[in-house]
């Protein structure tokens, strides 16, 4: 995902902003950097020295005359503006253009541009109205200058974790199957039979029930569980059930774990 995600950076007019935008994309794990009819050299020995080790990236990075050219072959770009305009467009958050990678570079065509404009006036108008989308970094609004590097920082950090999160979601599906949740009737047979081991060990009085089972249901439910962790629940309260009636002899006879687990 990270590959197929593009920097684009428009008339930049210090190389040491060049410089600074690699070591930004290479500790997030981007590659790929346009430039677009940059007002300064690209390759000096302040760009390199500001990469600090992701030099490679102005090596090889792309220098092309219009912002057309930088994303020809994008299916989405979008970008970064600071500033309000008069012609409303789709605004979105760093974190909200994160989430949305995932399913904008789901096509094996895919693939997404994001576009920062001058040090000293950002993107025209004109530049703006090609992207899809613009995205806006809330700074804080009394010193909201934010330098071109930082702010691929912060789109670029997103976009990482936008793919550590797919990434995760993929490794867990993996190695762990579905598990069926606990159905109605055997949420049912649980409230039941917690209520009767709060009973047993004295920790809930049906007279004075104060609303107990309520909030423990509606804890409950709000979990969702699995018909595994239920049954496991069922365990415990049934062993719960058991060390109590050992504190009284005359008590009637209780079922096993294993039968509490089997109850209809």
């Amino acid at each position: 995902m990270l590959d197929r995600i593009r920097i684009v950076l428009i008339g930049t007019s210090h190389p040491g902003n060049i410089g600074a935008t690699a070591r930004a994309m290479h500790n997030m794990g981007l590659t790929d950097l346009v430039l677009v009819a940059p007002r300064c050299e690209p390759l000096t020995s302040e760009s390199i020295s500001r990469a600090s080790g992701a030099d490679h990236l102005v090596h090889q990075a792309k220098v092309v005359d219009t912002l057309e050219q930088a994303v020809a072959d994008c299916t989405l770009a979008v970008g970064a503006s600071a500033r309000s305009r008069t012609l409303p467009w789709p605004m979105i958050t760093p974190r909200a253009l994160g989430e949305r990678l995932p399913q904008e570079l789901a096509g094996a065509d895919a693939r997404v541009a994001l576009v920062f404009g001058r040090e000293d006036s950002g993107l025209s108008n004109a530049e703006l109205q090609r992207c899809h989308a613009h995205v806006h970094i809330p700074t804080n609004p009394d010193f909201s200058s934010l330098n071109l590097a930082a702010a691929v920082q912060v789109l670029a950090y997103e976009c990482r974790l936008a793919w550590l999160a797919a990434a995760g979601a993929e490794t867990e599906q993996e190695e762990e199957p579905h598990q069926p949740l606990a159905s109605h009737d055997e949420l049912e047979h649980y409230f039941a039979h917690l209520e009767r081991t709060l009973i047993a060990i004295g920790f809930h009085d049906p007279a004075l029930p104060r609303q107990l089972m309520a909030r423990l249901r509606r804890f409950t439910l709000r979990a969702r569980p699995e018909r595994m962790e239920l049954n496991i629940l069922r365990g415990i309260l049934a062993a719960t059930e058991k060390g109590a009636a050992a504190q009284r002899p005359d008590a009637a006879p209780l079922q096993s774990p294993e039968e509490a687990r089997r109850e209809p």
